[in-house]
């Protein structure tokens, strides 16, 4: 059984589609199940990508609407929550709103008003070198994983989203957030947005896959959907990705408990 967990809706103000949409795709592709998870509000007005406090109700509604119409697919209920230095506690706050089936952890911000992955801010990446901003990520990604906040975390290594790496080996870039994922438990998603963006390859390199497998981390798959057509986009790949690392199993979630799967 396959399920994509990283599903967004038009709340987040850069997603299209109606949540019924993203159902009827995820029939046709054969999921067994899915989740939303769309970006968490914040507290007060943060950016222009994320629904606002007030909208938790409608999300919440939305989803709803979304498994009266899905039969008898399972509809599961996440949302994907960036973690900022300060604001550990409303992620807590917000883990009590509603039933969850999973909270997805996410780092986009490597500064305070430097979200990494917004084409709108890509001048930035002129002003400080490509390794201080690979270090700045995955030292906040180790941090996301220590917070012990989230179920799984999301596109581990996104920070390649614009195809900027620094040259020659990225293993010490990655260790650290390694170990704090397996000294956690969590699990990480490979996702195949990274296919859809410059980079050009999922999310994460086959590199940081194959120390998170030598960590026994375990993975599920996501698409990271802004539209209906991208549920499941390019499953084949990842599969036959987690499958060359030697993965045997994925990983589902409902009521933030985790259940190991066989892959087919």
């Amino acid at each position: 059984m396959l399920f994509d967990y990283h599903i967004h809706t038009p709340l987040c103000r850069h997603a299209v589609g109606h949540p019924a949409e993203y159902v009827r795709q995820a029939r046709e592709a054969g999921l067994g199940e899915m989740g939303f998870s769309d970006h968490n509000p914040m507290p007060t007005a943060f950016d222009d990508w994320r629904m606002g406090p007030e909208e938790l109700p409608l999300y919440l509604a939305l989803v709803e609407e979304a498994r009266a119409s899905a039969g008898d697919l399972p509809i599961r209920l996440g949302l994907e929550c960036d973690f900022l230095p300060g604001y550990e506690d409303h992620i807590r706050f917000l883990a009590k709103q509603a039933d969850w089936d999973y909270l997805i952890g996410s780092v986009h911000y490597v500064e305070p008003h430097w979200d990494i992955d917004n084409p709108a801010k890509l001048a930035k990446w002129e002003e400080k070198p490509v390794e201080e901003v690979w270090r700045l990520y995955f030292a906040a990604y180790a941090r996301m994983a220590a917070s012990g906040l989230f179920d799984f975390l999301a596109h581990p290594d996104l920070v390649k989203k614009f195809g900027r790496r620094p040259p020659g080996n990225l293993d010490d870039y990655y260790r650290d957030a390694v170990d704090a994922i397996a000294d956690a438990g969590l699990a990480i998603e490979v996702s195949t947005a990274g296919l859809r963006k410059e980079a050009q390859e999922i999310y994460p390199a086959k590199r940081f896959l194959e120390m998170t497998h030598r960590r026994h981390i375990p993975v599920l798959l996501s698409s990271d959907a802004h539209r209906p057509e991208e549920v499941a986009y390019r499953f084949d790949l990842a599969l036959s990705l987690v499958r060359e690392v030697g993965y045997e199993r994925l990983l589902r979630f409902e009521r933030r408990k985790p259940i190991s799967v066989a892959i087919g």
